[in-house]
């Protein structure tokens, strides 16, 4: 593969989402229900305002967990399907360029427009917090920011698996949605309810290690605190053993949960 066409791709498709406003759209959604859920968080137990990094953090995590996947999946499930249905994508691939080189262009242009629009959304909860509680919540804060970013990372490169394997838009739109009810609402569902029935006594050792199986919920560690407070704001998180604590595990999780996706894209789109 050659840099430059890749970073050619890359650069149009990034163009591409600046110029019909995606990037700013997404930005201000990010800002606007960032900075409500951090002072209004504490509202059910009767307190409005920032109280403590951990605890903003926490609240913060919800609304991620819900609205990241679907944004990256909305922002890729289209990146091939939609060429080809335009009748563009024959046109690009007569230029001298391999399928490979415009999959990953087009991954990383949407990943830089996607990125972009976080950090934006996101910083303006990074500068009150740090006014707030000085440059220790800038390492706090930068964690979670970075775990955000993994994880519409790694929901980016399943929408362009989708996007790879779907005949047309509307498939790859509805398979889209199936997987954010999959990883955002149904895994967790099922493995508790399989916990619950069990009692435990089935597979009870391997529940803590079907988390990584889930990007959400890999985040979701990533984000729990050694506080007493931040535990128990997902009870689902005392049952995680010691070495799914270490970040460099959770992060490698999360990479393998971004290169994967691609990959099968990759061998997929194959002529």
């Amino acid at each position: 593969m050659e840099l430059r066409q890749i970073a050619t791709i890359a650069s149009k498709e990034f163009r591409d989402r600046l110029r019909n406003r995606w990037v700013l759209a997404v930005a201000l959604v990010f800002a606007v229900f960032s900075i409500v859920i951090a002072y209004a968080g504490g509202a059910q137990q009767g307190t409005v305002g920032i109280r403590s990094i951990e605890f903003t953090i926490t609240s913060l995590v919800s609304l991620v967990i819900y609205l990241v996947p679907l944004i990256a999946l909305l922002l890729g499930f289209d990146a091939i399907v939609g060429e080809r249905e335009r009748g563009s994508l024959d046109l690009l691939l007569a230029l001298p360029i391999t399928r490979g080189e415009l999959l990953i262009g087009k991954y990383l242009g949407l990943a830089l427009a996607l990125s972009l629009a976080m950090l934006v959304g996101l910083a303006l909860v990074g500068g009150v917090l740090t006014l707030q509680f000085g440059t220790r919540a800038l390492f706090h804060y930068g964690g979670f920011v970075g775990s955000s970013l993994l994880m519409g990372l790694a929901f980016l490169s399943m929408a362009v698996l989708m996007s790879v394997i779907a005949r047309d838009r509307t498939r790859a739109s509805g398979g889209a949605v199936i997987l954010w009810f999959l990883f955002v609402l149904v895994f967790d569902l099922v493995l508790l309810g399989v916990l619950v029935a069990t009692s435990g006594h089935y597979g009870g050792d391997a529940f803590p290690y079907l988390l990584l199986m889930n990007p959400t919920d890999i985040f979701r560690i990533m984000n729990v605190f050694s506080t007493e407070d931040i535990r128990s704001a997902y009870g689902l998180m005392s049952v995680v053993p010691p070495v799914l604590s270490n970040i460099w595990v959770l992060t490698g999780a999360m990479l393998v949960w971004i290169a994967v996706p691609l990959a099968l894209a990759n061998w997929r789109f194959k002529p």
